[in-house]
């Protein structure tokens, strides 16, 4: 079997210093895209594509440029029957965004100039790779750009409007320096994940964090160079940069971390010569003409790292500038990267006069390239969790083995498989998670993949609101939220989260997973084994984040009362509902990922009224993507507790969107349940009818045990049901004899009753024929008002294109909730007289 490869395309990608991270994990570049023809060649001697064709020189805003990216995806598609791209990945220039620039003089021109990265969204777009990474400075995000709707806003609106329908998108703000890179360099990190991609957040893909590294680790093992022009012989990279002598006197006597403007002899301060005269130079920049610490991180490296005047050049002891080996080694580029054609060892082979040639011709273009890359540590890093990712290279078989073992109990064997493999760095927490929650007795708990939680833990505040935070997950299961909640609020100095569960075995399976997980000090977690529902809790939660069982609870006339008790809404017995009230009562901030039902069905009014009268902050619709090998529908709302209702972020993994509503807008007291995707197009079809004028009726107790193929009165089933006709079909159809006893007894020869399958999103309608009555999959309607009178032309109208597309909306997009319930009903309403 021959193995599938891993590709990605690179945009704006210098020199592929960073890319570089990427071939080392063994990832095909199937185009790479660069302005400056000098910095492509080096991507060229280090065989970063397999085709020629692949290196394009041109410009990313250009169309002709975007044929060949294009161009060449499909060549890879009919060659290597890749169908669809892994990565992207963007690195767009980022001048005028940078805080040491100091020239930004027109603003607008800044501001389309760094709309370069709206190309790297546009053919984010248009690929649909499975994952992608930009990469820019700090400041990156809060950039204004032009967008493709040609209006002016931040980058990071300009992504989450673009891609977050598509996409869970984390936007991280680091310094490379706790993530493996062997120097100091505060950058952004935007990583996105398609939604389709199971079991994968940006989490996952994002860099291990690590030990820093002082200067003396970094570069301390090469030998010193003291005279100027000095190469290494062993190393044709660590040269000794030539400078203007009369700059010596300014940085011989400086001591680590002493800058040339501290001298105290005025000589020996930094100056240039004006009409024959010293003139001594303003010190503008605090960090020009410094030495720096040996057992302190390396400094950042910038594109003119080859002058003492720029920022923190020069070496702890050398009077000089770094030499390009040991940028090289701060920027974590490995030994085998080739800067030119010529390999590295013939390079090193040459005589000390071709090496100077060399070097004059070369130094400064590996140095810029060098200051403007990704330390290549950083995509590898991403790289290699990618291929995880893509290969499923964690392995589960012996999970199954040990399940299946009579000598142990199932939830012995989790246990067992997490201690003895959680040291060999493959072990898949979600695959465990899952296996642990199908343990699970009689509990309605669905195991919640790490994408779906992600795609609710971004949507809570970010670690900077907080100094302190409080969090409680109410049902935990075997923790699936907890990981994410570690990794997105690790920055907060103390962080509290209580694990609740009312099943012991889970939490015993959370306490060994957690041991896994790098658990910050600043982050204390507390077991809780009770009903959450019946605990008494005092405590007032900054945070509540979970998913609750979904279980209509029976049989316990008892509990059931004791739940009852404490809540508003008694018009249920679903579980999820009573957490709901419950979570508000004592969270600040609400967010459970609950059945889709929440949103329309009659027995949850009450709850939606209650969670209507705080700030619904944002609603997720999962649709049937929530959980694995369940057909439920679901979503997730995030809720402050008692603020004012203002807008509410809609994202929808049904229609691939993600829009913002005004919460009175979708919770409209006018319609009997929320309309999550209500808009113009819709009211204007809504202002031409009359609503709520029916009621509804469907017989679920018609089986196949009491029907037969021939009898007195016939059976209609949806599929009978026409535009104003009843459709005759061989063999499907069936009858009864008697309807005593049946509750759709009472509609036999019953005038102006009106037919509508069930559940379908091409309505259609017809009167009830005499000596027929109709099973489960068709609603009988009846209008509340007898003097309404309902005609063919009315019926006609349901089985429109205009109002099946009004019918989708008015059900929200569901597939599983789309009974015509004593709600659903209101919107088969009657076209007004003139419209």
């Amino acid at each position: 079997m021959t193995e599938k490869l891993k590709t990605y395309i690179s945009l704006f990608s210098s020199a592929g210093v960073g890319c570089f991270g990427f071939k080392k994990e063994g990832f095909d570049c199937v185009a790479t895209v660069e302005l400056l023809a000098r910095r492509l060649e080096v991507q060229k001697c280090n065989q970063k594509c397999r085709y020629d064709s692949g290196y394009i020189c041109g410009d990313m805003t250009l169309d002709e440029t975007k044929e060949k990216i294009f161009s060449e995806v499909s060549f890879w598609r009919k060659k290597h029957n890749v169908d669809e791209l892994d990565v992207l990945i963007a690195t767009p220039p980022c001048q005028g965004m940078s805080y040491i620039n100091h020239k930004k003089n027109d603003e607008k021109k800044e501001m389309k100039r760094n709309s370069l990265v709206i190309e790297s969204i546009k053919m984010t777009k248009d690929l649909k790779p499975k994952f992608f990474v930009y990469e820019n400075v700090k400041a990156f995000l809060g950039t204004s750009c032009l967008d493709v709707d040609g209006n002016f806003k931040s980058i990071f609106d300009a992504i989450s409007q673009n891609l977050e329908g598509i996409y869970n998108i984390l936007y991280k703000v680091v310094n490379f320096k706790d993530y493996g890179c062997p120097s100091s360099r505060t950058r952004t990190l935007v990583l996105g994940v398609r939604k389709d991609i199971l079991d994968v957040s940006p989490y996952d893909i994002f860099p291990n964090r690590q030990k820093e590294k002082t200067l003396r680790q970094v570069i301390g093992h090469l030998p010193s160079l003291k005279v100027m022009g000095e190469i290494s012989k062993e190393d044709i990279y660590h040269a000794f940069r030539k400078y203007n002598p009369i700059m010596v006197p300014w940085i011989e006597n400086l001591k680590e971390g002493q800058g040339a403007f501290e001298n105290e002899e005025i000589n020996r301060r930094p100056y240039h010569i004006e009409n024959g005269k010293k003139v001594f130079n303003v010190e503008k920049n605090g960090d020009k003409y410094t030495r720096q610490f040996w057992d302190k991180v390396p400094p950042c490296i910038h594109t003119r790292n080859d002058i003492l005047a720029s920022q923190n050049t020069i070496h702890p002891v050398d009077n000089r500038v770094f030499s390009i080996r040991e940028v090289m080694l701060m920027m974590s580029v490995p030994k085998d990267f080739e800067w030119n054609r010529i390999p590295y060892v013939q390079l090193n082979a040459l005589p000390l006069q071709e090496k100077e040639e060399y070097l004059a011709k070369m130094s400064i273009n590996i140095r810029q390239n060098l200051g403007e890359a990704v330390p290549t540590i950083i995509f590898q890093q991403i790289a290699f969790k990618i291929k995880f990712a893509i290969e499923n290279l964690y392995s589960d078989g012996e999970i199954l083995h040990l399940i299946q073992d009579e000598n142990i109990s199932n939830n012995e064997s989790i246990l067992c498989y997490i201690r003895k493999h959680h040291t060999l760095g493959f072990i898949n927490l979600s695959k465990i998670a899952e296996y642990a929650n199908a343990l699970r007795e009689n509990n309605e708990a669905f195991y919640t993949r790490s994408n779906i939680c992600y795609s609710i833990l971004k949507s809570l505040p970010d670690s900077k609101n907080f100094k302190s935070l409080k969090i409680m997950e109410p049902s935990a299961g075997v923790g699936n939220f907890i990981p994410g909640l570690i990794e997105k609020y690790r920055d907060v100095p103390n962080v509290c989260i209580d694990v609740f569960d009312i099943d012991s075995n889970s939490i015993s399976i959370v306490k060994e997973l957690l041991k896994i997980i790098d658990v910050p000090s600043n982050v204390h977690i507390n077991f809780i084994v009770a009903d959450f529902l019946t605990y008494q809790n005092k405590e007032i939660y900054d945070i509540i984040v979970g998913n609750p069982p979904y279980k209509k609870l029976t049989g316990n006339p008892k509990l059931l009362s004791m739940y009852k008790n404490t809540v508003v809404n008694k018009d249920t017995n679903n579980l999820f509902s009573f957490f709901i009230e419950k979570s508000l009562d004592c969270g600040r901030l609400v967010s459970l990922i609950v059945p889709k039902s929440l949103i329309s069905a009659p027995e949850f009014n009450l709850t939606r009224k209650i969670l209507a009268n705080h700030k619904i902050e944002k609603v997720i619709d999962f649709g049937e993507h929530g959980f694995k090998g369940v057909k439920i529908e679901t979503v997730a709302f995030v809720v402050w507790h008692n603020q004012i209702a203002e807008n509410t972020i809609i994202e929808s993994y049904i229609t691939d969107a993600i829009f913002q509503q005004k919460q009175s807008y979708i919770t409209d007291k006018v319609y009997p349940y929320w309309l999550l995707y209500r808009n113009l197009e819709f009211d204007e079809i809504a202002r031409k009818m009359t609503f709520g004028i029916f009621s509804a009726f469907r017989d679920r107790t018609i089986t196949k045990k009491i029907t037969k193929n021939v009898g007195k009165i016939r059976v209609l089933k949806s599929r009978n049901i026409g535009n104003n006709e009843i459709k005759n079909i061989e063999g499907y159809d069936c009858y009864i004899d008697d309807v005593s006893g049946l509750a759709v007894g009472s509609f036999l020869n019953k005038n102006n009753c009106i037919l509508v399958p069930n559940l379908t999103y091409k309505p259609r309608a017809c009167f009830l024929p005499k000596n027929c009555i109709a099973d489960g999959s068709v609603a009988i309607l009846e209008t509340k008002d007898k003097t309404i009178v309902i005609t063919k032309k009315d019926l006609a109208y349901f089985a429109t294109d205009e109002f099946s597309q009004f019918y989708r909306i008015a059900r929200n997009f569901g597939t599983r909730s789309l009974n015509i319930d004593s709600n659903a009903v209101f919107f088969f309403g009657k076209i007004k007289q003139g419209e």
